[in-house]
């Protein structure tokens, strides 16, 4: 099956998600394009809110394209593919790492989820069910765009973290992301992260910019999730395969997501909802 066929069963099994019951929060992470680094804030954010006390996992939501392993440095003997086919269990894919944060590495490839019958997705939706009662938050980190796996996995959030960097195709792209979430019919909260800003007087710049034309055409409120500035430790971490706060703990790039994280991690949940649903009103 292809690629479009593959995205209308993760729609089906994020909306499936909607109405399952859990304890653990979740954030939904996208960016209206690729390489604005998504994928590695979305790793140090789990290893930061670790270091605070909660338990994370993070779910590699980028089918296809799938390199988070890449960015935790994890070398994961079962992926998404091995539970989806009937190997292992979704506790078994589930992959341990040093920093104290678990990982479900995804697929590198389309095959396994566009193949998942209504009996398989039912398991899965389960099985995600059980473990997110074993946590406090789940990272779930999208693919670039908006695609209908990335929309399927936004909508089904209450809460979801987008990213950006001041480059005006990042800014013009992030943008339509959230108007296609608007005319979606999106309830939930929506934040906004600037990265790879030269000083954090241009990322509050471009914060402003995207934040006054959603609030003016779009009558929505962007949150200001913070500024991270270039760093040249971020591709020197990657180039390790170490995650950053890891690898340069001390660097400003660091310093900035640990107090991204600390800002994001204060208000609790404390609402019954669906698995998607419970995502992250405690960031805010």
């Amino acid at each position: 099956m292809d690629r479009v066929e593959t995205e209308a069963n993760i729609e089906k099994l994020a909306k499936m998600a909607a109405d399952k019951k859990s304890s653990a929060t979740v954030i939904t992470i996208a960016s209206g394009k690729g390489g604005v680094g998504k994928t590695n804030i979305s790793a140090n954010l789990a290893i930061c809110l670790s270091a605070m006390g909660k338990k994370v996992v993070v779910f590699d939501a980028d089918i296809g394209l799938a390199n988070l392993d890449v960015i935790m440095g994890v070398n994961a003997k079962y992926n998404l593919s091995h539970f989806l086919k009937g190997r292992r269990s979704l506790d078994e894919v589930c992959t341990s790492t040093a920093s104290g944060v678990d990982v479900i590495c995804g697929i590198a490839g389309v095959d396994g989820i566009a193949e998942m019958d209504e009996f398989k997705r039912q398991r899965l939706m389960g099985e995600l069910d059980i473990l997110a009662g074993n946590y406090d938050v789940i990272i779930v980190d999208t693919a670039a765009g908006i695609g209908k796996t990335v929309m399927a996995f936004c909508q089904a959030a209450d809460h979801t973290l987008l990213v950006t960097t001041p480059e005006p195709t990042a800014i013009t792209d992030v943008y339509i992301l959230i108007k296609a979430m608007t005319a979606r019919g999106y309830q939930g909260r929506t934040s906004l992260l600037v990265n790879m800003a030269d000083s954090a007087d241009e990322g509050r710049k471009v914060y402003r910019q995207i934040a006054a034309a959603a609030e003016q055409f779009l009558n929505v409120h962007l949150n200001n999730a913070g500024i991270l500035t270039r760093d040249s430790h971020v591709g020197a971490a990657v180039r390790k395969r170490e995650p950053l706060v890891l690898a340069y703990p001390k660097c400003s790039a660091t310093q900035s997501l640990l107090t991204v994280a600390a800002r994001l991690s204060k208000t609790p949940v404390a609402r019954d909802e669906g698995f998607f649903r419970k995502v992250v009103n405690w960031f805010f």
